[in-house]
């Protein structure tokens, strides 16, 4: 078993409070030192009770499945012999209704761009299996109850 840490601070200040008009800002700690702006999205509280240009929960989800994916495929690709150059991920979750009739993130895709170099290149199955094995063993993919799909580009 391993432990993961999060500190999540919100300071009220001197901000009214029960008009329902603070601000939703807000720091997200981690145990290396690495401090992240944190905000409700501007689509369920506006700007500015939001702050745009922090991180979203929703965000942090999918940017979290789709980190997971790719490490386990850095690994997979480094132990088979790939050289990987660029990973690049465009992540889009979709927030609706799931079957229970909750607001959650109901599905999150995976849109990996992948380069590689040198003299074993992967052909489309290989890339295939490597997704593929990736997905099966990434975390919080596995932690989560929305699908997650890869489509490959």
């Amino acid at each position: 078993m391993s432990e993961y840490l999060a500190t999540v601070e919100w300071v009220r200040g001197d901000q009214p409070f029960l008009d329902n008009r603070y601000a939703r800002a807000h720091d997200w700690r981690f145990d290396g030192g690495a401090v992240v702006r944190g905000s409700s999205a501007p689509g369920s509280v506006p700007v500015p009770l939001s702050d745009p240009t922090a991180v979203d929960p929703e965000e942090a989800l999918v940017a979290a499945v789709s980190s997971c994916h790719m490490l386990f495929f850095l690994a997979f690709a480094a132990k088979v012999g790939f050289v990987v150059d660029r990973y690049l991920d465009e992540a889009v979750g979709i927030m609706g209704r799931d079957e229970r009739g909750k607001v959650a993130i109901v599905a999150v895709t995976l849109r990996p761009a992948v380069s590689f170099s040198g003299e074993a290149l992967p052909d489309a199955a290989a890339l295939e299996d490597l997704h593929h094995r990736s997905h099966e063993h990434c975390y919080v993919a596995n932690s989560i109850r929305a699908p997650v799909t890869v489509e490959p580009r």
